[in-house]
């Protein structure tokens, strides 16, 4: 088993870099300091030349593998939901019965997330983080209809179709499956950025994961009310 976890990688867009940051201790260390920054400082103070400070190396090497911190932005966070795709797939292929299957999806893309050890320079707890309070930042711009036709979000795109193929399966009839599935996702980062930030605002607290508040969300609405 640690074997096959071990094998794993996690395919990004590569449009999204120059230089694939994975094929070498250089990038990795990009993509290392990168989430731990960008974390600490937030992405709007975060420059390239920050990061060679940090890495002990010229900025220019940065730009040798991704062309902008916009595009850098892009690729941790398709990394996480590649990421999420495969701890999602792997949790739930050995469920035959459609409602244990779509519970236990929920669980995987709403709960807190914890360090994943199979990738040692990447820190998925932080980069979780980053993902709440940055990913509408990789989206919310002019060029977005570009940037989706060229398939930076497709892994994105992805997961929400698998989770809506799993509510399918629980409920046909149900009219909205792909805004559920996104609602379930984005509605999650949500959740945990009311929790972190405006903890008034919501039910979901440190015992109350909006994994709870999800599945019951959905749950509560397939085979239970017709669409109108």
């Amino acid at each position: 088993m640690e074997r096959l976890l071990e094998s794993i990688k996690i395919t990004v867009n590569d449009k999204l870099y120059i230089k694939d940051p994975e094929s070498s201790d250089l990038g990795k260390r990009i993509i290392e300091h990168s989430i731990l920054m960008i974390n600490d400082m937030g992405f709007e103070n975060f420059t390239f030349r920050k990061l060679g400070a940090e890495i002990k190396s010229n900025e220019s090497s940065v730009y040798r593998y991704f062309e902008s911190k916009q595009k850098l932005l892009l690729y941790l966070t398709s990394w996480y939901w590649g990421w999420l795709e495969y701890r999602l797939v792997f949790a739930t292929n050995g469920i035959p019965d459609p409602e244990p299957k779509l519970a236990k999806a929920i669980e995987i893309v709403t709960q807190t997330t914890v360090k994943d050890w199979v990738f040692a320079h990447i820190n998925e707890e932080l980069l979780n983080k980053i993902v709440i309070n940055e990913f509408s930042k990789s989206y919310l711009t002019k060029e977005v209809d570009t940037k989706n036709k060229e398939g930076y979000f497709s892994i994105y795109k992805r997961l929400i179709t698998r989770i809506s193929e799993m509510i399918k399966a629980v409920d046909n009839h149900y009219g909205y499956p792909l805004s559920l599935a996104s609602t379930i996702l984005e509605g999650s980062l949500h959740q945990h950025f009311l929790k972190e930030h405006f903890s008034s605002l919501t039910d979901c607290h440190k015992d109350e994961q909006p994994t709870k508040y999800f599945t019951d969300l959905v749950f509560n609405r397939l085979n239970n009310q017709p669409n109108v």
